[in-house]
């Protein structure tokens, strides 16, 4: 009766030191918890480097395509405010101000020289949807680079001395950012913008194919720059619980095991204790030890001698720091079910769990010459028959 109330007051003391354990649960990989309004904001400003080609280049033989020509190349400034809904998807609205060429049919009849193209400046005003690539094919995870596709649409204004003119554009572009911290990023843009054939001021009257590419002012662009995150940044994973479920029904069954195993030892011993009391009377008059008579299981799935729950471990690192503090030695019995399995096969099976709850012991701190191990193959002790695919741990 002594030992099986040390041991009901060992199992409390177990499962307290569980319940202080930092919970920590599975979680779905494409699936996170829902932000709030103001989480996930960000403000970008960037310095853009832009290359203008003309729809009146469309046709012409001589025309110069490289966008580093002097002749169609100017710079500018963009700033940008966006919000990431989830990790895949955002929206930024991108005001942009540069200088851009008006690349005239002078350029290529004279050489194409950079002279005779005049420039003019513009403001650009576009709304951009975004897909984040890394999140939306890989799983949400704080990462240092991020790519982001997007594509949207705006409106340019050419702000010439008396000849304004306004011009629908489409826009798309690769979006890259570099996160320095969880609050600043570096980005880089690179992007392509298409325009009205009169974006520039001119109309070409050249006949041209009715591809809608070649009736169209273009623009390539590059831009760098520095960002800030606004709020909380970055999502927490939505739990999956399915395979929450299955590990609480998993630590269940192992709970119900040990029960069965407290059961089972206390019956050997009222059945002992009938048989031989004096003897019995004897050892319960003996002082026994803090761990003296309890075994500490832990659970193996069906084939494997991979330990199935590291929770199992938290009544066994107790009986090892006891017995190092005391200079006491473990033993280490391995156990399969006696229903799957050859006898030879789950001989060895019921070896290599021994084994693998020593390697754990091991790398808690306990001397490998310390740790006995011993397989006693296929039994059917417990019920249900899972139960019995386990390694009990006990002092010697």
């Amino acid at each position: 009766m002594k030992k099986l109330m040390m041991l009901l007051a060992f199992c409390g003391l177990a499962s307290f030191a569980v319940a202080q354990e930092t919970e920590s649960y599975p979680t779905k990989k494409h699936q996170v918890v829902t932000n709030r309004f103001w989480d996930n904001w960000f403000i970008d400003l960037g310095v853009t480097h832009l290359s203008s080609y003309s729809d009146q280049e469309h046709g012409q033989p001589n025309a110069n395509k490289n966008p580093f020509w002097p002749g169609r190349r100017n710079w500018g400034g963009e700033i940008s405010v966006g919000k990431w809904a989830t990790p895949a998807f955002g929206l930024r609205v991108k005001g942009q101000a540069a200088w851009a060429t008006q690349v005239n049919k002078s350029s290529w009849n004279n050489g194409y020289t950079a002279g005779d193209n005049p420039t003019f400046k513009e403001f650009q005003l576009s709304i951009q949807p975004m897909l984040n690539l890394n999140n939306l094919f890989c799983g949400y995870k704080p990462r240092v680079w991020n790519i982001s596709l997007y594509g949207g649409f705006g409106m340019m204004m050419k702000m010439d001395d008396g000849d304004n003119n306004a011009s629908m554009m489409y826009t798309a572009g690769l979006f890259n950012t570099f996160n320095i911290t969880k609050r600043f990023h570096i980005n880089l843009d690179v992007y392509g913008n298409m325009l009205q054939e009169d974006a520039d001021g001119v109309k070409s009257p050249i006949t041209r194919t009715p591809r809608i590419i070649k009736t169209r002012d273009l623009q390539l662009g590059v831009s760098a720059g520095v960002g800030v995150n606004l709020g909380k940044v970055g999502w927490q994973k939505a739990p999956d619980m399915d395979a929450i479920l299955a590990n609480h029904k998993s630590q269940l069954n192992a709970l119900n095991a040990s029960i069965a195993g407290l059961e089972a030892e206390n019956n050997a011993l009222k059945k002992k204790l009938a048989e031989k009391p004096k003897v019995i009377e004897k050892e319960v008059i003996k002082e026994v030890g803090k761990f003296d008579g309890i075994g500490a299981s832990v659970f193996f799935n069906i084939n494997k001698s991979v330990i199935a729950s590291k929770k199992d471990l938290v009544n066994v690192k107790e009986m090892v720091e006891y017995a190092k503090k005391n200079n006491r030695k473990i033993v280490v019995t391995g156990y399969a079910d006696s229903k799957t399995g050859t006898a030879a096969y789950n001989k060895t099976l019921s070896e290599r769990r021994a084994q693998a709850v020593k390697k754990a012991i091991v790398s808690m701190g306990m001397s490998a010459d310390n740790i006995e191990t011993v397989g006693l193959g296929g039994v059917a002790d417990l019920k249900p028959i899972s139960y019995n695919r386990r390694a009990i741990v006990t002092l010697k």
